[in-house]
């Protein structure tokens, strides 16, 4: 009798195909093995699935992956359920938390990802994802992560409906949260995608986008290039074509939003004098803009410009923007008073706000009480988010308090709904 290797039988078996109907009984079996407690199954199932992708084509395996992904999130459901459930603690599958654990997998997910419909990519995109985040950084190593990366960046400045991008730009994100300094050298191909994603028609779409700024700028050493971009985008000056599509409002409060977010987790890496200034003429610029969206989005660039400047810039904001406007506040418009109430709040939400003058911190509270009781709702609810970051910055909380006390009262007391 001849004994064939390992080898031949897989040889054999992907040249007659004939078990493809058996594929997610196989798929299902070995799946529920990656939350085995023996040692000793979790390498034989890994051996198995790596098997599987040699001997059936990625073209095959990968019309299984919606299959897939509800076998992984059913089987995670069942083991966070069996352990009484881990909170807010982080839950990884066991199987992938071993050498080469997602190798196996890795190729249908990949041709999903380069290959599918738009359904597929999106499926393979955030399917991804949420296996990525039951894997454990370690056994994430850097050459791992590349070849993660490489076809995510390839293919989300497709023409891809917004779902797909959404999909791709969360699993960027959470590729990023994991690999840290190992993907160093993608940092412009992150950036160009996430600054483009910020002009997208979808306002899903430019949320992530914003996000994924953040968890990029720890990598980030060129800042003052994205800040230069940012500036220019927010006060109207971007893509005329974006602009057509998504509109100028949607781009330039989202820039406004991502130049925020880009002063606070990587605004210690400016080199350029004029970087965080030009940021913060902007912001002053749009404060009084007759969108509310783009005033809040302002008052935050504003708040993180002046805590990287220093408390002399936060107080010459403060008298330019607001104390030196006291006197015609009454006759202002709901938009500028709406634009004071938010610069208000975001800049002494920061911590240069407590070392403000006493002096001058006594005139914002007076004025923010009476915007609290201002005709416009809308004022009236910045106010009151106002007071709060004014409150919180008080260095002398109880008498403080006692100012403003029956101000804050008289909010509570009323029957009208705050937005």
């Amino acid at each position: 009798m001849r004994f064939l290797s390992d080898k031949s039988i897989r040889t054999n078996r992907k040249d007659v195909a004939d078990f493809y109907e058996q594929l997610p009984v196989i798929l299902r079996d070995l799946l529920h093995r990656l939350n085995d407690d023996s040692g000793v199954v979790l390498k034989s199932t890994n051996a198995a699935l790596a098997a599987l992708s040699k001997c059936v084509p990625a073209e095959e395996l990968v019309t299984h992956l919606p299959f897939i992904r509800n076998l992984v999130a059913s089987m995670v459901s069942e083991a966070r359920y069996r352990k009484g459930g881990v909170g807010d603690g982080q839950f990884y599958l066991p199987g992938l938390n071993m050498p080469k654990g997602l190798e196996p997998l890795l190729p249908i997910y990949q041709r999903g990802i380069l290959y599918g419909d738009a359904t597929m990519r999106e499926a393979a995109a955030a399917g991804l994802g949420e296996l990525i985040s039951i894997t454990a950084d370690k056994y994430l190593a850097g050459p791992f992560l590349i070849k993660l990366t490489g076809p995510l960046l390839r293919i989300v400045g497709d023409r891809n409906p917004s779902a797909v991008k959404i999909a791709i730009i969360k699993t960027l994100g959470l590729i990023l949260l994991k690999g840290g300094p190992a993907l160093r050298a993608f940092v412009p191909q992150f950036q160009t995608t996430f600054v483009k994603a910020l002009s997208d028609p979808s306002r899903q779409v430019r949320i992530e986008a914003i996000k994924a700024l953040a968890l990029l700028m720890p990598l980030s050493t060129r800042v003052d290039p994205l800040i230069k971009e940012l500036v220019a985008t927010s006060t109207g000056n971007g893509s005329s074509l974006a602009a057509e599509e998504a509109g100028i409002v949607a781009i330039q409060t989202a820039s406004c939003e991502a130049l925020a977010i880009v002063l606070k987790h990587g605004g210690s890496k400016v080199k350029l004098p004029e970087s965080v200034p030009s940021s913060l003429d902007a912001a002053k610029e749009l404060i009084t803009h007759e969108d509310e969206g783009i005033r809040e989005s302002a008052s935050k660039v504003i708040g993180q410009a002046c805590q990287l400047l220093g408390k002399d810039t936060a107080s010459e904001t403060i008298q330019e923007m607001i104390t030196d406007k006291e006197s015609v506040l009454l006759k202002a418009s709901a938009d500028v008073k709406h634009g004071i109430a938010c610069i208000i709040r975001r800049l002494f939400a920061e911590h240069v706000g407590s070392e403000v003058d006493r002096s001058m911190y006594k005139h914002i509270l007076g004025i923010t009480q009476n915007l609290m009781r201002d005709d416009s709702i809308l004022v009236r609810s910045g106010a009151c988010s106002a007071i709060g970051a004014v409150l919180g910055s008080s260095t002398e909380i109880k008498s403080t308090v006692a100012l403003v006390e029956k101000s804050i009262l008289s909010k509570m007391d009323s029957k009208e709904a705050l937005e």
